[in-house]
Parts: structure tokens; C-alpha cells; sequence
């Protein structure tokens, strides 16, 4: 079919970024954005300015190099327009096959062995498990069964770097950027995303997030239904039936009082590798963080204790509708898997942690056009998905210069002593030897020298 030619995705792609160049500011912008975009999606290995600039631009690597570096680091225009103009375009694609059913919130982590690029600093590294040096960003995704796509990306700056002058003047840190917790980044993503009318959807979060109660609190008050992970030692009343005083308890110790009637053997989809089920239950709770606090609304208690464990493994609290299946509120505490998929694709595919500047505005800038472009492949994800080999190859790549060499790789010269090179090297393949007189690997012996003779002891 034509719409699956390269000179069709070609032009979906020419269409889409002359899209994005309406909010980017000037007119002398839409060149880089669009190099900049394309090389998001066809430079190989590490997607930084410069490897990006010597596949866009062969002829003038050096010159593309910096006008792609300044469009990043320099250029004036808002990630949040841009954004939200990706939005615009890739949400009909996101909803072809069913409408938004999830708003996620999380965060990923960027490891970082320096100390000087923004944001960095010693905390914990989601991608390593552990405390390490990294970088941290804050975003909000839509999703649904089909997709899903960062609609938000806010950098976490933690007190070092808010309450250190000299820090901010080096990373050119605005000076409206304030110190703010993650759960109140999201927050603040959670409320531009319905000032913006985003289609709504159930706000699924880990636990990192889902244990504050503020922030369920301040998300029920927006009028948005939530299932939020908690931690095993979170507070609770169970709702009795006989109006009798419930005792305050951990979830898990809830848990592990209910009878064996409460637990149901559930299958909530297929996996990789089987059917994934497990065994879950429901009780009607009051988080009760304080004693004597009964001024929270009644949630769902969601609670998954697998057959072969010891303890449960798993808690949700949920403020959707109490009658609904619980199959359905299964599925929809699972739903939060989506965002590992865009990090992974976002980081894998697009590059999205490979930028080595060291400023505010050219850490948001490469973050909103990788986001930009992994936008164009979820729009073409019917046709070609991102994870298949040659996904970009519609997008035409130029081939690099004979004589590139990233900076900072050594000349690859033929020997360090070229000397001794005394022959050009046979062509690849080639096993025939038709003169191998012409060849010769010693010195033939001088009949006037005496022979060279081994002393030993």
C-alpha cells in the first residue's frame, strides 16, 4: 500500500514537524528543529549534538553542529507549547482504537558521574536501584491499552542546587524555578493537564507518590479518580458494617486478617511469557495516618498476596467507583507498566538521556524533542512499530563524511611506526596468493655477517 512507502512516511514526517515549527518561535528555527528531530530518529548509537550534526549534515558537520547546539541550548521557545502541540498531534493517533484511560505519574533517573550538569545530585537512582549521583525528571503520561506519551517533563532540583547562587547562574536556572518536592511537580503537571482540557483519565502513580496522602487528597479535589501504590506500613480503618469503631492497622497486617474467602485468582492479560495472574483482594478502608483522624473519604483497598509469598507484595488505594469489577480495577492498577515502556523507548530508541550540556533550557530541550519525535513513531505505530528494526529508515540518512572522526577518538593510524608498514594490506576476502615471491617477511641472510649466536649460563 502507498501509505506504507518511504516517500509517504517521508511526507507524514515533513507534515508533522511543519506542525511543531508554528510554536517554536522564529522562522529561522524550523531548519534546526526539523535536523534536530530527524536526527533523533536515524543517528545510530549515541544520539548527542554532534553525532546528530555529521549524519544531518555531512558536508558541514562543524557548522551543523552548532547551529543544532545553539537551537538547544540557546533558542528561546517554550517546551510547554511544544508539548502540548505533540499532544494535539499524536493524541487522535493514541486514541484510534479506545479513548484515554490513564493519567501516570512518575519520574526517571539519569546516572551522571560529573557534578556539574543541572540537577545533579547524590540521591536515588531509579535505574540503578540505589543511591548514586543522577539526574531526576518528573513527568505525566496519557495511556491507553494501545499507548501511551509524555505530556509533561519537569526536572526535580533538589535544596543544594535551589539554595546555591553559583550553581544557578552556571546552569542558567530561572529565577522562578523554587524548590519543590516531586509529588508537588506532578501535582502541578496533574492540574496544567486539566487547565488544558487533556482528555481525563484514572491517575495511576507508584508508590514513591501514591503514600502521600496530600497529594491523593489534592487529586480527588480536582475532580480526577485515582489508584495509587502504597507501602506495606501505610494506616487504615476498615469500613464495619456494624458501625462498630475499627481498629487501626497497617495494610498489611489487614491483609493478613482477612479470611480465605476474601482472595480471588485473577487474570488480568497475557504476558511475554503466559497468562499473567495472581490472587487479589478487596476491602473498603479510611487512610488514617493520624490517630484519631477520620477526616479522610472512604477509598478501595486493592491488595495482591501471590500463592508462593510469604507476605503480600503489592497495595493499592483507589478512589473509583465502588461497584466497579474487580478485574477491571486489576487492569487498571497494571495499566501504570506503560510508562516503563516510554522510558525505555524513550532512552533506547531516541536518545532521550544522551544530551551532554549542562544548563536548564538545553536539558528541557532535548527532553521535548525526543518526546517530539517519539511522538511521530507512536502516530506510525500501526505501521511501523518503534522497536522494529529499520523503523526510521523512511526518513532518508546521509551518509557520514570519509574523513569523520568524533571528537575525542584517537587517529586511527595504520602503525605507530609506519616504517615498518612496508606493504598496502590484501583486499578484504581475499585468500589467493599468485606472486608470493613479492612478499617477503624476512630479510634474506648476508653472507658477510656472522650468525647471531646465544650465550647462556
Amino acid at each position: 500500500m502507498e501509505s506504507f512507502s518511504g516517500r509517504a512516511i517521508a511526507d507524514r514526517f515533513a507534515e508533522y514537524v511543519g506542525e511543531l515549527t508554528k510554536v517554536v518561535g522564529h522562522a529561522d528555527r524550523a531548519g534546526p528543529l526539523r535536523d534536530y528531530c530527524s536526527g533523533l530518529l536515524v543517528t545510530e548509537g549515541r544520539r548527542s549534538v554532534e553525532p546528530m550534526a555529521a549524519v544531518t549534515a555531512p558536508d558541514r558537520a562543524p557548522a551543523q553542529h552548532q547551529r543544532l547546539l545553539h537551537f538547544v541550548a540557546n533558542s528561546e521557545w517554550s517546551d510547554e507549547l511544544m508539548l502540548a502541540k505533540v499532544r494535539d498531534l499524536v493524541t487522535p493517533s493514541l486514541t484510534r482504537q479506545g479513548p484515554i484511560e490513564a493519567w501516570i505519574i512518575d519520574d526517571t533517573s539519569f546516572p551522571k558521574k560529573g557534578r556539574h550538569s543541572v540537577g545533579v545530585h547524590h540521591q536515588y537512582c531509579g535505574q540503578l536501584g540505589k543511591q548514586a549521583n543522577c539526574q531526576v525528571a518528573v513527568t505525566l503520561s496519557i495511556a491507553n491499552h494501545h499507548g501511551s506519551l509524555p505530556i509533561a517533563y519537569r526536572l526535580y532540583l533538589p535544596q543544594a542546587w535551589t539554595d546555591n547562587k553559583s550553581r544557578r547562574t552556571e546552569a542558567h536556572i530561572p529565577s522562578s524555578i523554587k524548590f519543590k518536592t516531586k509529588w508537588q511537580l506532578a501535582l502541578e503537571q496533574i492540574q496544567a493537564a486539566v487547565e488544558a482540557k487533556v482528555p481525563p483519565g484514572v491517575v495511576l502513580m507508584d508508590a514513591g507518590y501514591g503514600t502521600n496522602s496530600g497529594l491523593r487528597q489534592a487529586i480527588r479535589s480536582l475532580g480526577l479518580r485515582y489508584v495509587a501504590a502504597i507501602v506495606s506500613t501505610v494506616k487504615v480503618r476498615a469500613i464495619r458494617e456494624d458501625n462498630r469503631k475499627p481498629k487501626r492497622v497497617s495494610v498489611e497486617a489487614l491483609a493478613r486478617s482477612l479470611p480465605k474467602k476474601a482472595w480471588r485468582t485473577i487474570t488480568w492479560r497475557d504476558g511475554s511469557n503466559g497468562k499473567l495472574r495472581s490472587r487479589f483482594a478487596c476491602v473498603r478502608v479510611r487512610a488514617a495516618p493520624i490517630r484519631g483522624e477520620a477526616r479522610f473519604a472512604e477509598e478501595t483497598l486493592l491488595i495482591e498476596w501471590p500463592k508462593n509469598e510469604a507476605a503480600p507484595t503489592k497495595f493499592w488505594l483507589a478512589n473509583v467507583d465502588r461497584d466497579m469489577p474487580l478485574r477491571d480495577l486489576i487492569d487498571l492498577a497494571k495499566l501504570r507498566w506503560r510508562i516503563e515502556r516510554d522510558y525505555e523507548e524513550l532512552k533506547q530508541e531516541i536518545g532521550l538521556g544522551h544530551y551532554e550540556g549542562r544548563t536548564w533550557r538545553g536539558f528541557h530541550h532535548h527532553a521535548t524533542m525526543s518526546i517530539a519525535a517519539y511522538g511521530f513513531l507512536i502516530s506510525e505505530r500501526e505501521r511501523i512499530p518503534p522497536s522494529r528494526p529499520g523503523c526510521a529508515a523512511a526518513i532518508e540518512k546521509p551518509s557520514l563524511p570519509s574523513g569523520y572522526r568524533p571528537r575525542g577518538a584517537p587517529d586511527p593510524a595504520a602503525a605507530s611506526r609506519p616504517q615498518l608498514d612496508r606493504h598496502h594490506p590484501l583486499p578484504a576476502g581475499s585468500r589467493d596468493c599468485s606472486d608470493p615471491a613479492t612478499m617477503p617477511l624476512l630479510h634474506a641472510p648476508d653472507a658477510d655477517q656472522p650468525a647471531t649466536k646465544f650465550v647462556t649460563q
